[in-house]
């Protein structure tokens, strides 16, 4: 049985030698995307990726930043012609909160011809879910949390697999403690990155509302969790990133850390 994180992206906002932060939840056949990065490099990705678009029909989208939200059009554009050429009849289900499926929405209705709109509206579901909400995707099932984010509606999201693995999305804010029940003894937790906090000078994580690699061991530890995996970072020190940031987040925190390159496969598994 496959169950694993598929990085199609890595990246925070402005990185250009990677591609912004998304990726793929592969559980047994069920697959989730999640968030679609900053414009049609989306394709790209999924193509290098192996992922042929016609096998996934869910995606959950975090929040409407740019590089999180406008690949989601490209996605959808995908599905239509998917759709026009028969090769995939089956419906795709966006998934996110109210402020993220109308910016979808609006972006679809300013950018897609009339006739792929009306493709659109018969292929792709928009679910709205809320604080709190639980729900099935395939075999993982699924539990919804606002991050409290000061900047924009964000949620994350804990993905229970198949084998009872629970992977917790922190979205790409520091950690919240009103979200530790969601997160607290997680097998993964997926936690941003934007730096070092050895390089905290140079790239001002906290005046962005980020977190340091260190952050997120300490978090991780606190929070009692198995594995951490580190996304949404800088992009200027990718050949020392993996290194660099696992070193720094073990001095906080004694697990598994995992730094993922861009289109790296991550194997899923139980504390």
């Amino acid at each position: 049985m496959t169950r694993q994180i598929i990085m199609l992206g890595t990246g925070s906002a402005f990185v250009t030698r990677c591609y912004n932060t998304c990726f793929v939840i592969e559980d047994n056949g069920t697959r989730l995307l999640v968030d679609a990065g900053g414009g049609n490099g989306i394709l790209s990705q999924m193509e290098r990726a192996g992922i042929a678009a016609g096998t996934l029909h869910d995606m959950f989208v975090t929040h409407c930043h740019t590089d999180h939200i406008l690949g989601a059009v490209w996605v959808v554009r995908k599905v239509v012609q998917l759709a026009k050429n028969g090769v995939c009849t089956a419906p795709f289900t966006i998934h996110g909160h109210h402020k993220a499926i109308e910016t979808v929405k609006a972006l679809c209705r300013l950018t897609l011809a009339p006739k792929d709109l009306d493709i659109a509206a018969r292929q792709v579901i928009m679910h709205e879910v809320g604080h709190g909400e639980a729900w099935s995707i395939g075999t993982i099932g699924m539990e919804a949390f606002d991050i409290h984010s000061t900047k924009e509606m964000q949620y994350g999201f804990r993905a229970t697999l198949g084998d009872g693995c629970r992977v917790t999305c922190l979205g790409d804010e520091p950690f919240n403690t009103a979200n530790r029940p969601y997160a607290e003894g997680s097998d993964w937790l997926m936690h941003e990155a934007f730096c070092l906090y050895a390089d905290r000078d140079r790239f001002k994580p906290y005046e962005k509302h980020h977190s340091t690699a260190l952050d997120a061991g300490r978090d991780a530890s606190l929070l009692g969790v198995g594995n951490l995996l580190l996304y949404h970072t800088e992009d200027r020190t990718l050949e020392t990133r993996k290194a660099a940031y696992s070193r720094e987040a073990a001095q906080t925190f004694d697990g598994n850390i995992v730094v993922p390159d861009d289109l790296e496969a991550v194997v899923l598994h139980k504390l």
